[in-house]
């Protein structure tokens, strides 16, 4: 029979890489975490995991069990909140999973409404590059509530947050073609462009953009943090397509809306049936998150 333990022990060593670095973070012997793996191995059949030189990866079998692992050890998680809730130990905790550029721009305002009207609930922020990791992430069980792009065909609930805005950066004494408080992408196609690491959504976004301008924007420099993306274009380093809503008070860059806009709609969406606690949360976000 399948435990929990034989589960975590399986996570933990896909997360490290390593069966001695998990060994080490479970606290147990390494041949003790062996003969667990091993164990989970034959009760469901075949290999998980493929001992390398330096390191393991999955196997087709583990592949598709690990989502389930995950699933399984997130139900149990929460399964212990609840009691130790009903015991007087704890208020709750609350799993909000989100992309990068949502955490800094659209949620501090609404969290912290929530921290004011629920001082007992403890919550746990799992940030992601994409859209597609944020939806993997919630289809998993790994987080009660996800905030970002509308996901397309999501059975649960979905609740409309509002319409997010993109802005182009320059540095404040940039001069551009159009009116002074917006400009054509197209005259911006000869520019390097401070651009998103691969893999990240909003390198997505601008790609369309400049696409849709007609043109591939060129990158000059490539980054991981949505928030630094406007202070390397106020710097000079190229201009950057960002959400209206990260730019932060006094900002000292230009900042131009594209003639053509780029938006995108987003959403608080949960799985079938959410609990009490991710329904008013959902509530508290549909007042106060800052689209």
């Amino acid at each position: 029979m399948t435990s929990l333990r034989q589960l975590e022990y399986l996570v933990t060593v896909v997360d490290t890489g390593s069966f001695t670095r998990a060994a080490e973070q479970l606290h147990v012997t390494q041949p003790a975490l062996s003969h667990q793996i091993r164990a989970l191995e034959q009760h469901v059949g075949g290999p998980l995991l493929e001992r390398l030189p330096r390191s393991v990866r999955l196997t087709p079998m583990g592949r598709a069990m690990l989502p389930h692992a995950r699933a399984a050890l997130a139900d149990a998680e929460r399964a212990r909140c609840a009691a130790r809730q009903a015991s007087g130990l704890m208020a709750g905790e609350l799993l909000v999973a989100t992309v990068y550029s949502v955490s800094l721009g659209v949620l501090p305002a609404a969290l912290r409404v929530w921290r004011r009207d629920h001082p007992a609930v403890d919550v746990r922020l799992f940030e992601f590059r994409h859209a597609d990791e944020l939806r993997e992430a919630m289809t998993a069980g790994e987080a009660d509530v996800a905030i970002g792009p509308e996901p397309a065909g999501w059975e649960g609930p979905v609740r409309s947050l509002g319409v997010e805005e993109f802005v182009v950066v320059l540095p404040a004494d940039a001069a551009t073609e159009g009116d002074g408080g917006s400009v054509d992408l197209a005259t911006l196609a000869d520019c390097a462009w401070v651009h998103y690491a691969p893999g990240h959504g909003l390198a997505e976004i601008l790609d369309a953009a400049c696409a849709d301008a007609g043109f591939r924007p060129r990158p000059a420099v490539r980054t991981e943090q949505t928030a630094t993306a406007p202070i390397l274009a106020a710097a000079g380093l190229g201009p950057a397509l960002v959400p209206a809503n990260v730019l932060p008070p006094n900002f000292e860059g230009r900042v131009l809306r594209p003639s053509k806009p780029v938006r995108r709609v987003l959403t608080a969406y949960s799985r079938p049936g959410p609990d009490p606690l991710t329904s008013g949360f959902v509530e508290i976000l549909a007042r106060h998150a800052k689209v």
